[in-house]
C-alpha cells in the first residue's frame, strides 16, 4: 500500500452548498461522511487534499470564464476557498491549483508518477473527472468511490461516473 494515496479533490466551502456559492453542490453533505470515512482509513500521511483558486491571469477560455463567475475572482484566502471544516485536518498534504484538473506537477510530487489513487470529491463532473483521466493516461490506477463524489447535480455525477467507467480497468468505479 507503499503508493496508494486518497486524493480528496477540492472539499472547500465553495463547492459545500447551493447557498454558499453558485458552485456549490447539493450532493456535498450526502458525500462529506464517506470523505470523512475514507481520510480515516488512509490517515493524514496518505490522504491529500487539493483546492480550487481562481487565477484571472491563466488567459485563455479561462477569460470569458470567470466573466461569467466573477464572484470566484477572490484571494486564496478568502473563506469561500476553505477546505470545509470536516475535512481540514485530515492530511498533511495539500495541493492548491488554478485549473479544473489536479493532475499536476505538485500532486505527482506527493504521490509518485504512477501510484494508486482513490478519488472523492467535487465535483464529479468536472474537477473528480479532469482528474482521473489525466491520471489514468499517465499510467496511475484510479479508484473513484461513487459515494464519496458530489456532482454538479445527480445526473451529471452519473454521467461522469459512467465516463470514467469507460475507461477500466485503469479507472475502477465503485
Amino acid at each position: 500500500m507503499a503508493d496508494h494515496w486518497l486524493v480528496l479533490i477540492d472539499p472547500q466551502e465553495i463547492f459545500a452548498s447551493p447557498q454558499r456559492s453558485a458552485w456549490g453542490s447539493s450532493m456535498f453533505a450526502a458525500a462529506l461522511p464517506r470523505m470523512r470515512a475514507l481520510a480515516g482509513d488512509f490517515g493524514p500521511e496518505r490522504t491529500v487534499i487539493t483546492r480550487f483558486v481562481a487565477d484571472p491571469a491563466l488567459g485563455g477560455s479561462w477569460a470569458p470564464y470567470y466573466r461569467d463567475w466573477p464572484f470566484a475572482l477572490v484571494p486564496d484566502a478568502d473563506p469561500l476557498y476553505a477546505v470545509v471544516p470536516e475535512l481540514a485536518e485530515t492530511t498533511r498534504h495539500t495541493v492548491t491549483e488554478p485549473t479544473f484538473g489536479k493532475w499536476t506537477e505538485a500532486l505527482r510530487e506527493i504521490v509518485g508518477a504512477q501510484p494508486t489513487i482513490t478519488l472523492a470529491g467535487v465535483s464529479t463532473d468536472c474537477c473528480v473527472l479532469s482528474t482521473a483521466l489525466p491520471a489514468a493516461d499517465a499510467g496511475a490506477s484510479v479508484r473513484v468511490v461513487a459515494e464519496g463524489c458530489a456532482g454538479s447535480s445527480p445526473q451529471n455525477h452519473e454521467r461522469a461516473l459512467a465516463a470514467m467507467a469507460l475507461y477500466a480497468p485503469q479507472i475502477t468505479v465503485f
